[in-house]
This record gives C-alpha cells, sequence and structure tokens, in this order.
C-alpha cells in the first residue's frame, strides 16, 4: 500500500496522460517517507460507458482513490490527501480549461485486520 486508483471517462484516454499523473503521484507519495516504495502502484480502469449530468454534452470525468493501510494519524492523512489533490487538480487544469470535466478524490483507510496482502518487492528497496 498505498494504491492510486483513477477511474476514468473513455472519451478523455488521449488528453488525461494517466502515466504523468501516476509519475507524479508516485513520487509525491515516495516523498511523504511514510509508504514503503515497494507498496506504492497507481493504476487506471476506464469507462466506455457512463451518463453524466443531463447527458447533454461532452461530460468527463475522473474519480480517484488512494486506499492506504490502517495505523496513520487523521493529520497525516488529511496532509497527503490535500497535497495529492492539489497535485491532481495542477496535472488536470489545461483540460479543465478546455471542456467540461469533473474531478473527485478520496482517501480510504483499509481495515487493519481484514486487509491481506504478500509482496516481494519491499525487500528490494530494504
Amino acid at each position: 500500500m498505498p494504491h492510486f486508483i483513477a477511474e476514468c471517462t473513455d472519451n478523455i484516454r488521449e488528453l488525461a496522460d494517466l502515466p504523468g499523473l501516476f509519475s507524479k503521484v508516485n513520487a509525491a507519495l515516495a516523498a511523504t517517507e511514510i509508504f514503503p516504495l515497494g507498496g506504492i502502484r497507481s493504476r487506471a480502469h476506464w469507462l466506455d460507458t457512463w451518463q453524466m449530468a443531463d447527458g447533454q454534452h461532452d461530460y468527463a470525468f475522473v474519480h480517484m482513490t488512494l486506499k492506504i493501510g490502517s495505523g496513520r494519524s487523521l493529520e497525516s492523512r488529511q496532509e497527503v490527501g490535500e497535497m495529492l489533490f492539489e497535485l491532481i487538480k495542477k496535472h488536470f487544469a489545461a483540460l479543465m480549461d478546455s471542456r467540461y470535466l469533473a474531478l473527485s478524490f478520496e482517501l480510504a483507510e483499509l481495515h487493519p485486520t481484514l486487509n491481506y496482502k504478500q509482496n516481494n518487492v519491499h525487500a528490494l528497496f530494504k
């Protein structure tokens, strides 16, 4: 953990530059030094079927979630959330200036017990 997941409408696939966003997000998460580097992952889910608002325009949205393991203070979670949302808004600023676009972001803390994982990548960064 953490996992950054972007759910995006397919009509912005060419303009969203998600590889660029993921590079910025991963670097920012690593720079906090509160997340293990070997656990940072970013991915996209492209939506080819959706409707937004009244359906009368070429609307687009990106809903992003950062899933993190439990145990960090509310203050540190807020700092990370606010930092990432500023990064997200800057990344999409030009696209938002040129079209109808909704951005949303949530930070979700996983249950401390009901969260299962195995990862041998961590050893690479020790």
